[in-house]
């Protein structure tokens, strides 16, 4: 026959009640912070994104090419210039077509002329009897003729040969417009009569005609 024992009966109900009573005694707004306080915190990454500039795109720069234009084509002038070319034992004057920019007068076409002329060939073929260093002083277009002023270098050196060519490439340049007008040269501004030490005279004006019937070269 089993023995109850009902004093640890009365002990454990005791317990019970004590525990229902706490339970009851906490306020539902405390048991929510203490689950918000033992829940885990979540953790929020930020994601940074890298600033990045954009590189400055560098093009090359391009030198547009130079035209001419259609003004400065139509200022083109091709003139003849004369030179002195070798021909068994003779010396021939022999023209050479040069393009000069020159306005549409006749002073701005045959100063470019002389100055191309003045400056020496290009052509290995052909020579110049005209000393280095002249230099045309002033040029005129007038109604008795072309009126040429040389510097005191063109009346320098050189034989009887030599003076009589650079004056036939004088003359010849001058006239390269119109091959019949007279021809006047002057140095220094004065009136040039005799050319050289040999003493070439010279009766101006000057034309191709009577260059040609009085001058051999």
């Amino acid at each position: 026959m089993k023995i109850q024992q009902p004093g640890r009966r009365i002990g454990i109900g005791i317990a019970v009640s004590v525990l229902a009573m706490a339970l009851a005694a906490c306020s539902p707004g405390e048991q929510q912070a203490a689950n918000r306080d033992s829940s885990p915190t979540p953790s929020v990454s930020t994601a940074i994104q890298p600033t990045t500039s954009p590189q400055a795109s560098v093009q090359p720069s391009v030198q547009p090419s130079v035209q001419p234009s259609a003004q400065q084509l139509s200022s083109q002038k091709t003139v003849q210039v004369y030179w002195l070319k070798s021909s068994g034992s003779k010396i021939e004057v022999v023209s050479a077509p040069v393009k000069i920019q020159a306005g549409v007068k006749s002073e701005n076409i045959l100063e470019g002329a002389f100055n191309r002329l003045l400056a020496g060939p290009n052509d290995p073929a052909y020579s110049s009897t005209i000393p280095k260093g002249t230099q045309l002083r002033n040029l005129d277009v007038r109604e008795d003729g072309v009126h040429v002023d040389l510097s005191q270098e063109f009346t320098a050196g050189g034989g009887s040969a030599s003076m009589t060519g650079r004056v036939a490439q004088i003359l010849y340049t001058a006239t390269s417009i119109n091959p019949n007008t007279n021809v006047w040269i002057d140095v220094e501004g004065k009136r040039l009569e005799v050319l050289g030490g040999e003493g070439l005279e010279l009766n101006q004006p000057l034309t191709r005609q009577n260059f040609e019937k009085n001058f051999d070269l």
